[in-house]
C-alpha cells in the first residue's frame, strides 16, 4: 500500500495547485466517456500514482486497487490466482473509479448486478478535499450508495476493495438462434430466472441482434475441460462467429482471458468504421492496435476535425447524427423497444446485456440509478450514426431515443450524449438525493453538478 500514499500525495500535491473557487476536474488524457465536455485551462487533479493493483488477497477473494486502475491490468493479476471481479466491463481500458462512478455492465450481470455492487469499501476523494472512507454500513454510507452513476459529481474513487470469484480455464459458448424477437426475449427471462438452459448451467449471458428475424442469445458456461480454443484477436472477428442458420446450435470454447476480453478487440462491432474488419487492410493492421483504447483515439481525432462530416459533404450526402447510447428496459418491455427500434433507426447489430441489482436489501438501493430490486432488465447498447433527415434537428434520434425509453419505464446511461430538461433529469437520476449529498460532501460546490456534466457537456 506504499504506492497508494504516494499516489495520495501526488493527488494532494495536485489539488492545492488548483487556484481557490476554481472546479475541479481529472487531469486524464483518456476516456470512454462519448459525450463531448467544454476544455478548462485550469490544471486537472493528478490521479497517475492511482493506477495499480495494491494487493489480491487469494484466501478473502478481494483485490485493493486504485481508483485509476484499468480492469486489463486487475484481470493480469487477478487470473492467475483463478479470481477475475464479478463484473469484467467489455473493454480493457475502462478504470475500476469509472465502472462504479459511471456504471458497467457485463454477461455476468444477471447473476451479480453490476460492477458497484461488488465493492466492500472504498476512499472517495470529495469536493471539500478530503479523502472519506466508506462503506455500505455506517457514517459514510449515504455516498457509498450515492457514488454510483455520480461521475465524478460527488468526487472521486481513489481505493476500492472488491469482491472476487473464483473462474476456470476457458468458456464454452452456445449461440442460439431466433427467428423472432418474442422468442429471444421470453428465453432470456427464463435464463436469468433459472440460470440454466436446456438443463445446462449458465454462467454468462448476453446477445445480438442483427435483424426482425436474426438474433442470438449467447450462453457461456466455464469450464475445465481440455480442448483447442477459438482466437478473435487476429483475422477472425468475434461477432461474426456467433451467426449461424439456425439447424442447429453453434458452439465455441474461448479461453477465460480471451472471453473477457472477446468484444475489446474490434470494439464490439464498431472497428469497421475504420476499415478494421476489411481481411485486406486488417492483415497489415498492427495486432497491437486491434483494441478498442486505439479506435476511441481514432474518434477522438474525427471528433477534433470534423473528418466524417468533411466526407459525408465532399460526396453530397447529409451530415450525420452520432447516435451511441447503452439504456436499460425491463423485460417485458424489452420487444417493444426493439420493434421500435428496428422500424426508426438504422443501426445494425444491436448488443443485449440482461441485469438485475445483486442488493436487494431496498427498493431503491442506488438513488441516482434508481432501478427497481428484484425486477429483470435488458441493456440496449447501439452504437452509430444516422444520416439527419432534411429540416430535422441534430439530435432528434436521440431525444426519440430518451423519449421511448422513459415511457417504457426504463433508463439511459449518462456515458454518452444526453438533452434531458432539468427537471426531468432530476426525476430520472436522483435530483434530491444528490443535492442532499452535494449539500454534506461538497457544500462549495468544486464539483460540477451531474446535470451539468451529463446534458450541458461541461
Amino acid at each position: 500500500m506504499g504506492g497508494y500514499a504516494g499516489g495520495l500525495a501526488t493527488l494532494r500535491a495536485s489539488w492545492a495547485a488548483i487556484p481557490p473557487g476554481e472546479r475541479i476536474r481529472l487531469a486524464k488524457r483518456t476516456s470512454n466517456l462519448f459525450r463531448a465536455r467544454e476544455r478548462s485551462g485550469v490544471p486537472g487533479l493528478d490521479v497517475s500514482g492511482l493506477r495499480g493493483v495494491f494487493a489480491v488477497d487469494v484466501e478473502a477473494r478481494t483485490a485493493e486497487v486504485g481508483g485509476m486502475c484499468t480492469y486489463e491490468d486487475l484481470v493480469d493479476a487477478t487470473l492467475p490466482h483463478g479470481l477475475a471481479p464479478l463484473v469484467v466491463p467489455q473493454l480493457k481500458t475502462i478504470t475500476l473509479g469509472g465502472a462504479v462512478t459511471g456504471l458497467g455492465i457485463e454477461s455476468t450481470s444477471f447473476r451479480d448486478g453490476l460492477p458497484h455492487e461488488s465493492v466492500l469499501e472504498m476512499d472517495i476523494l470529495t469536493g471539500t478535499g478530503e479523502v472519506i472512507t466508506c462503506r455500505p454500513q455506517g457514517e459514510h454510507a449515504d455516498l457509498f450508495h450515492g457514488f454510483a452513476n455520480s461521475y465524478g459529481s460527488l468526487g472521486y474513487a481513489t481505493r476500492l476493495l472488491i469482491e472476487l470469484a473464483p473462474v476456470a480455464r476457458a468458456v464454452a459458448l452456445r449461440h442460439v438462434r431466433f427467428d423472432d424477437l418474442e422468442s429471444l426475449a421470453s428465453t432470456l427471462e427464463r435464463i436469468v430466472e433459472t440460470q440454466a438452459h436446456e438443463g445446462e448451467e449458465v454462467h454468462y449471458l448476453d446477445g445480438v441482434v442483427f435483424s426482425a428475424t436474426e438474433s442470438y442469445l449467447v450462453l457461456g458456461r466455464q469450464t475445465d475441460e481440455p480442448g483447442p480454443t477459438s482466437d478473435y484477436t487476429g483475422m477472425n472477428i468475434y461477432y461474426r462467429s456467433i451467426q449461424h442458420d439456425g439447424s442447429t446450435t453453434q458452439h465455441d470454447l474461448l479461453t477465460i482471458k480471451d472471453y473477457l476480453w472477446r468484444w475489446d478487440t474490434d470494439w464490439f462491432w464498431c472497428s469497421r468504421a475504420f476499415g478494421a474488419q476489411n481481411p485486406r487492410i486488417r492483415r497489415w493492421w498492427p495486432k497491437r492496435l486491434l483494441r478498442s483504447s486505439f479506435y476511441w483515439k481514432l474518434v477522438a481525432l474525427d471528433h477534433r476535425h470534423a473528418i466524417g462530416d468533411r466526407i459525408e459533404t465532399r460526396h453530397g450526402r447529409p451530415p450525420r447524427e452520432r447516435v451511441v447510447q447503452d439504456v436499460e428496459i425491463p423485460a417485458r418491455r424489452t420487444v417493444e423497444f426493439l420493434r421500435w427500434f428496428l422500424d426508426h433507426v438504422p443501426i445494425e447489430p444491436i448488443w443485449l446485456c440482461p441485469l438485475r441489482l445483486r442488493n436487494i436489501s431496498s427498493p431503491h438501493p442506488w438513488p441516482l440509478y434508481p432501478l427497481r430490486a428484484g425486477e429483470t432488465y435488458v441493456n440496449v447498447g447501439f452504437w452509430s450514426s444516422v444520416a439527419i433527415s432534411p429540416g430535422q434537428a441534430p439530435d432528434a434520434v436521440n431525444r426519440q431515443v430518451e423519449q421511448v425509453v422513459a415511457d417504457l419505464g426504463g433508463h439511459k446511461s449518462l456515458y454518452s450524449d444526453s438533452f434531458y430538461d432539468r427537471a426531468t433529469f432530476d426525476r430520472l437520476y436522483g435530483g434530491a438525493a444528490l443535492r442532499d449529498l452535494k449539500d454534506r460532501y461538497d457544500p462549495d460546490r468544486r464539483l460540477l453538478d451531474l446535470h451539468d456534466k451529463a446534458v450541458r457537456r461541461q
